[in-house]
């Protein structure tokens, strides 16, 4: 249980103010349908972060240990520092989103997001250094219905009281641990 209350912690942490935070805004303004976005966002991570998962425990059977302890405390560390170059949200066109549905829009449009993005990076680290990566997938995707479905139903409201610097600071100090830890270094 430890390694899906962490995976979601550190996700739930990188998620705000990340861009698939601020699409769900988007979505959630642009449809107002927040259950089919909910159930579109649970969908998209969950197949997006199962992959990144089955990508981390594949790289363990690849990586020996002495080099997987280098990348993944260089990985984390590379995280810390890009918590805190915050995201921006590219113009997204939900003009032929109608032929999907609110479902099938927010499912495409969350998976491709989440491709390359640093939650979906974090989550091929954990799995890479937690087993099962089963719990590592359930903790992110957690993480991410913890930072969005919020969104999704009080919207604006929300964003302005969360101080999304601190919390990206917090995130940073998290991973930068992380990373040390990894590594060997004693965490101060």
């Amino acid at each position: 249980m430890e390694v899906f209350f962490l995976s979601t912690g550190i996700v739930a942490l990188a998620e705000m103010g990340d861009k698939t935070q601020l699409l769900a805004l988007v979505l959630a303004a642009r449809f107002r349908a927040p259950w089919a976005i909910v159930f579109g966002i649970f969908v998209a991570t969950l197949a997006n972060h199962a992959l990144a998962g089955a990508l981390g425990g594949w790289i363990t059977t690849w990586v020996g240990p002495q080099a997987l302890r280098w990348v993944l405390g260089l990985s984390f560390l590379v995280m810390a520092v890009w918590m805190l170059i915050p995201d921006r949200l590219e113009e997204v066109d939900t003009t032929g989103s109608s032929r999907l549905g609110v479902f099938g829009a927010t499912v495409l449009a969350f998976f491709l997001a989440e491709m390359g993005d640093k939650t979906q990076v974090a989550t091929v680290a954990l799995a890479a250094r937690y087993e099962p990566w089963a719990a590592v997938v359930a903790g992110t995707t957690a993480g991410m219905l913890l930072a969005n479905a919020p969104v999704v139903w009080l919207g604006e409201r929300l964003l302005r009281r969360i101080p999304i610097r601190a919390v990206h600071a917090v995130s940073a100090l998290l991973f930068a641990a992380l990373g040390a830890w990894a590594l060997g270094a004693p965490v101060a």
